[in-house]
């Protein structure tokens, strides 16, 4: 019972914490005169990304590698799966041109090098950490000077700079909320693997990943509720794309990552790049560049085969 009230509790100050910190960095980011889709692209996408990143670094680093790339691979199929899944249920989703174009290319080269880099030694290395780095360096280079018209623009036309101390006082509690969160996700879920005698790996892939993607979830369940058309499949494919390069590549330059439940290699990493993949036909039959609830009911029926395999 304790163990389920520390994920709860981790759960909870991670979302809080992950907020914080986004109400920071665009405060800061205003503050710096740093233009809007400057910052929805950078800041916003790696700031949404922070609790995969800090619970990842810290589950590598006490020793529960299988918990930190388990949550990467688990959070990725949910965003997809998942999320994406229950967004389509309450309505259709225009898709745009960029998406065959940029979006979902990259999404499968970065899932494609991080595949190469893993598959066949079962480490991450730290230079292997350096070349996602940099291939996410070239992505954002390559968006800011070729694709500026493919990037969804996250902040509302009301964002104004916070003061200097609420700034920073935000920047406080988000970095404490994500560090004292993770450590309690990480302390439950640990304590939850042992109980019932599950691998680290498999409360990673569904506890743990759908919990860091709750921001995600809430997020486009809110937009739904407002009517808001700024959902889209390139917002998903974004955070999976920052999940892969920029939490897994910093977390194994850290230190590296080992796999040591051999299922995240059998199945779990085939089942991101099928569901990834999938996405690009869906979009494009029966009607183009257009995904509705049939489409959702695809995609959690595949979700929901992948949780029975992991546990079953």
């Amino acid at each position: 019972m304790l163990n389920f009230l520390f994920i709860a509790v981790g759960l909870t100050l991670l979302i809080f914490g992950g907020n914080w910190l986004l109400k920071s960095a665009v405060a800061f980011s205003l503050r710096l005169n740093i233009p809007r889709i400057i910052i929805g692209m950078t800041i916003v996408s790696f700031a949404t990304s922070t609790p995969e990143l800090i619970v990842s670094i810290n589950a590598a680093m006490e020793g529960f590698p299988d918990l930190a790339m388990g949550n990467v691979i688990g959070s990725n199929i949910a965003n997809l799966g998942l999320v994406l899944a229950i967004v389509l249920l309450f309505g259709q989703i225009d898709v745009r041109k960029a998406f065959y174009i940029t979006d979902w290319p990259v999404m499968m080269a970065a899932s494609l090098l991080f595949f190469g880099f893993v598959y066949f030694d079962g480490i991450l290395q730290r230079y292997e950490g350096v070349i996602m780095i940099l291939f996410l360096f070239l992505f954002l280079i390559f968006l800011l000077r070729f694709q500026k018209s493919a990037v969804v623009d996250d902040l509302h036309e009301d964002d104004k700079p916070l003061p200097l101390h609420k700034a920073l006082l935000f920047l406080g509690m988000g970095g404490a909320a994500l560090w004292g969160g993770s450590e309690l996700l990480i302390k439950g879920a640990v304590g939850l693997a042992t109980f019932y005698e599950v691998s680290e790996r498999i409360i990673g892939i569904t506890v743990v990943s759908v919990g860091t993607s709750i921001p995600e979830l809430a997020a486009s369940l809110i937009a739904i509720i407002k009517k808001e058309k700024s959902i889209s499949v390139g917002n998903l494919i974004g955070s999976n794309i920052f999940n892969l390069l920029a939490v897994l590549g910093i977390t194994s330059m850290i230190t590296p990552i080992y796999v040591i439940d051999q299922g995240l290699l059998t199945s779990d990493i085939w089942w991101m790049l099928g569901v990834s993949f999938i996405i690009l036909p869906l979009v494009f039959f029966p009607k183009g560049l257009r995904l509705g609830w049939r489409d959702g009911i695809i995609l959690i029926a595949l979700y929901a085969l992948f949780l029975y395999f992991a546990l079953f």
